[in-house]
């Protein structure tokens, strides 16, 4: 520095002289896109699953209906009173024999779960916001492990029917922003080439967790018990678990914490046995791009935040959340509507919840196998029409005989054909927004998907064909509009909006 240089010169000159990275430049050239770091937290971050599907899939047995026998021997059809006849496993082997919801009472089973995923569905919404705004990614999966240990627990003191719905529609408010929180906290860190891969083993977590569930049931036949069982592990998680969990790095620069973020980032790089620059410094792409380093606070405000009404404002990402809204939908009626059929099997409860958990993890180690081969945007295509095709195939077979098997066939078919096509769509609509926004757009996705899983089952009673029609009808929309979407394989993760304007060619509206 000259003797005549404004002192301010001496102090921005380690800037101006620093290497200037968005994240995942940084990640590829010096931290390393998959470690042991990466390894580490999402294995950590991801168990989170296996709690959402812990309180979303224990209906299946607190409210399965048991057996029940007449006391004095015949038939107890509905009329029979109730003193003539009794449950096998007693009362408080289920909700339905405890609160009696049978015959005229039997819609009300179904209504409880209507609730938990309209609860879900707001839930994914607030809590996108809140992982987006104050409370950050980990922040979010705190508070939501909390309220569902406690709405779990306290679902198991339920005196009547009542205030068992309601608590259920709070379960699903809290246990809605568990899944997108815990995998975008999980995948963020994670670089583009790992990215896909990364984000399709998420869903191991969830299956997994539906496994295990039906182990946990079978060691607790009580529906109380199974509750309080269900939701102890929030605890251990909360305890155990996220304490070694760190905060996205990504997050933290978008709110403009630089230090936090570039300290996540050498323990990224020293964990992986790569060397960080001190002269690499974190940047957001629009900072980088346009090598813009003196912006004012007005300025770098409006460029680290973002709400829905950003997404809808901008054309090129309100007709990307259009499309992932439908997709998502058609994806979750198809979904759900197929696994419903499971219990409409006949053999042993425990043991077909097992295997159709089971039976999904192929589909997504077939997705994740191809993933980076043939794109995200073919991939959803194929998926969908592979599950459509096999679920119209289902709807024009017969009901008796050998008919019957085939259709079962086609069943099987559709729903592993929708598994891949369910986690794939996590990882897709993560790519498709910039990190400001990227989990309120989420939160409209799942919240799209809740309301196919509230559809679901008012499709599955309407018949024995017109089900498989109705799916494979959906089926083939989702894929039709996934043509619309762009590719985002290999492509970076978006900052900003203005960084996505850019680097996709689009334009932002005044």
């Amino acid at each position: 520095m000259s003797k005549n240089s404004p002192p301010e010169a001496g102090l921005r000159s380690p800037l101006l002289a620093a290497e200037r990275l968005c994240m995942d430049d940084m990640l590829k050239k010096y931290c390393g896109e998959f470690g042991w770091w990466q390894l580490r937290h999402f294995v950590l971050t991801s168990m989170a699953w296996a709690l959402e599907a812990f309180h979303t899939m224990v209906v299946i047995f607190a409210d399965r209906e048991p057996e029940r026998r007449c006391v004095g021997g015949g038939e107890c059809a509905c009329g029979t009173e109730a003193a003539a006849w009794e449950w096998v496993g007693g009362k408080g082997s289920s909700t339905v024999a405890e609160f009696g919801l049978i015959c005229g009472e039997k819609y009300k089973v179904g209504l409880v779960q209507a609730l938990f995923f309209a609860g879900c569905m707001v839930g994914a919404g607030v809590f996108g916001h809140l992982s987006d705004s104050k409370l950050g990614r980990k922040g979010s999966l705190i508070v939501v492990c909390i309220l569902n240990a406690i709405f779990g627990c306290l679902t198991a003191l339920s005196p009547t029917y009542p205030v068992y719905a309601a608590l259920r529609l709070l379960t699903g408010f809290s246990t809605g922003g568990v899944g997108l929180c815990a995998f975008v906290l999980a995948t963020e860190p994670v670089g583009p080439t790992r990215r896909g891969a990364a984000g399709m083993s998420t869903f191991y977590f969830f299956s997994g967790g539906i496994a295990a569930l039906s182990g946990i049931a079978y060691a607790f036949p009580s529906w109380r018990a199974l509750y309080v069982a269900t939701s102890v592990p929030s605890v251990l998680f909360l305890v155990l678990v996220l304490p070694f969990v760190s905060e996205s790095p990504r997050w933290h620069l978008i709110r403009g914490e630089v230090g936090p973020a570039m300290r996540t980032m050498r323990a990224i790089a020293r964990s992986n046995g790569r060397d960080l620059p001190e002269t690499a410094l974190l940047a957001v792409d629009e900072e980088v791009s346009q090598h813009k380093t003196n912006k004012s606070t007005e300025d770098h405000v409006k460029i680290m935040t973002g709400s829905l009404v950003d997404v809808l404002r901008c054309p090129l990402t309100r007709v990307r959340l259009f499309l992932a809204v439908a997709i998502n939908f058609f994806c979750s009626v198809v979904y759900y509507g197929l696994s419903l059929n499971v219990v409409n099997l006949g053999t042993n409860l425990h043991l077909n919840v097992f295997l159709n958990a089971v039976a999904e993890m192929p589909a997504f180690l077939l997705t994740a196998l191809l993933l980076d081969t043939f794109g995200r945007k073919p991939l959803s295509i194929g998926t969908q029409w592979f599950s459509g095709a096999f679920c119209l195939l289902g709807g024009m077979m017969k009901a008796y005989g050998a008919w019957k098997t085939v259709r079962m066939v086609c069943g099987i078919l559709g729903i592993f054909g929708m598994a891949g096509t369910y986690n794939l769509l996590f990882i897709y609509t993560v790519e498709l927004f910039p990190t400001v926004v990227r989990n309120a757009a989420l939160g409209c996705a799942t919240q799209a998907a809740q309301m196919g899983a509230i559809l679901a089952p008012f499709v599955v009673v309407m018949g024995e064909r017109v089900p498989f029609l109705v799916f494979g009808v959906c089926g083939l929309a989702g894929g039709t509009l996934a043509f619309l979407l762009p590719e985002t394989l290999n492509r970076p993760l978006y900052d900003t909006m203005a960084g996505m304007e850019e680097g996709e060619g689009g334009a932002l509206l005044s």
